[in-house]
């Protein structure tokens, strides 16, 4: 599967950890976040990756920053992007299940490393129910 990630300087090792877990899933990840801790601006790392989800060039996102809600807020912007800013496993399920979320926006100052890449792992092997919640889904978009 193709996955676009992307994070600010809250992410680096974050997103390292999560590539290599892709990569090791055997999934293409193409990387479009910051390498260091410098700080930059998130609005230029999550746009790719929503551009790049919402073009179908690649099939999920997952974005890192601080909170998690720059990412989410810029990301949802896009009109066939559904992102969801999670910070328990619990919740990414849901976001899946409910949802039917195609970018994972993960707060690295309230999770760690290791809870990420569960969420990641959840992210990926969750499938949409569909039914009641797919008349939900269509009234998202507003475009």
């Amino acid at each position: 599967m193709k996955i676009a990630i992307g994070n600010d300087h809250a992410g680096p090792d974050y997103k390292f950890a999560i590539i290599d877990v892709l990569k090791k899933l055997g999934h293409d990840v193409t990387n479009y976040g910051t390498n260091t801790i410098d700080s930059v601006d998130y609005p230029d790392f999550a746009g790719p990756v929503a551009k790049a989800v919402n073009n179908n060039e690649v099939a999920l996102g997952v974005l890192i920053c601080g909170s998690a809600n720059g990412v989410a807020m810029t990301a949802n912007k896009y009109p066939n992007v559904r992102a969801g800013l999670c910070w328990s496993n619990e919740i990414v399920s849901l976001i899946r299940q409910h949802n039917n979320a195609n970018i994972l926006c993960i707060p690295a100052r309230f999770t760690s490393i290791p809870q990420a890449i569960i969420m990641v792992e959840t992210f990926l092997n969750t499938a949409f129910e569909g039914g009641r919640h797919q008349t939900r889904v269509d009234k998202i978009s507003c475009s």
